[in-house]
C-alpha cells in the first residue's frame, strides 16, 4: 500500500474497530470508498491485494464478501422465496368484511352475557 492517507485512515479505523466503536464492515466500505476517489490507490495494482488480506483479518468469515455471481444467484434465491408470501393486501373486500361482521357479532354476544349476569 503506498497511499500514506490510507494507511492512516486503516490504523485509525482500525483502532476504532478494536474499540468496538466502529463496525468492520463499515471499516471495509469506508476502506473501498478510499480506493474508488483516491488516485493514488487506483494507480496502485497491490492496493487491491492489501485491502483483501486486511478485510480477512477484521471480518469474520460469514461476513466475508462472496464474488457478484454467487451474490445474483442468493438475490435470486431470497426473491423467489419472497414471491410465495401473501399479504393482507391480497385479501379480497369480502374476507376483510366478514372479519369485521364476525368479530361484531362475538362482541355483541359477549355483551349479552355480561347483561344477563346482571
Amino acid at each position: 500500500m503506498e497511499c500514506e492517507r490510507l494507511q492512516r485512515l486503516v490504523k485509525s479505523w482500525y483502532g476504532q474497530v478494536q474499540e468496538e466503536s466502529m463496525a468492520p464492515a463499515r471499516m471495509v466500505s469506508f476502506m473501498e470508498k478510499h480506493l474508488a476517489e483516491c488516485a493514488f490507490c487506483l494507480a496502485d495494482p497491490l492496493v487491491r491485494q492489501d485491502i483483501e488480506k486486511i478485510t480477512a483479518i477484521i471480518l469474520p468469515p460469514s461476513k466475508i464478501r462472496k464474488p457478484s455471481d454467487e451474490d445474483d444467484d442468493s438475490l435470486a434465491v431470497e426473491l423467489d422465496e419472497e414471491a410465495g408470501i401473501s399479504t393482507d393486501d391480497d385479501l379480497s373486500q369480502d374476507d376483510e368484511t366478514g372479519l369485521a361482521e364476525e368479530d361484531s357479532d362475538i362482541e355483541t354476544e359477549v355483551l349479552d352475557e355480561l347483561e344477563d349476569d346482571d
